[in-house]
């Protein structure tokens, strides 16, 4: 069983940025895919990155350029750097993990408000 908690969030300017963290609760070798997504008031939640078990990295459009997703199989955790932030990234965002065995896992958010 995988938990996943998420940490980070909070208030930025324009132009500032934030660094987001998601710790398991199991040892990440077992997750193949590590994603951030977000959802804004009255928004569907959508993919903002997305990194596999061997590195390989996509980006919504939106971030792309501006956001980069990491892991760290050392300290079972997931990272999204957010920088050049504009008030429409303000939204919770979600940790998703997906296991080797393609069961997937959601985290309880964390908050990120960016003003102008």
């Amino acid at each position: 069983q995988v938990q996943l908690v998420e940490s980070g969030g909070g208030l930025a300017q324009a132009g500032g940025s934030l660094r987001l963290s998601c710790a398991t609760s199991v040892n990440i070798e077992t997750i193949a895919t590590m994603a951030w997504y977000r959802q804004a008031p009255g928004k569907q939640r959508e993919l903002v990155a997305r990194i596999s078990n061997i590195g390989y990295t996509n980006y919504a459009d939106s971030v792309r350029g501006r956001f980069t997703i990491s892991r760290d199989n050392a300290k079972n955790a997931a990272y999204l750097q957010m920088n050049s932030l504009k008030p429409a990234d303000t939204a919770v965002y979600y940790c998703n993990a997906v296991g080797i065995e393609a069961t997937g896992y959601w985290g309880q958010g964390t908050r990120v408000t960016v003003s102008s």
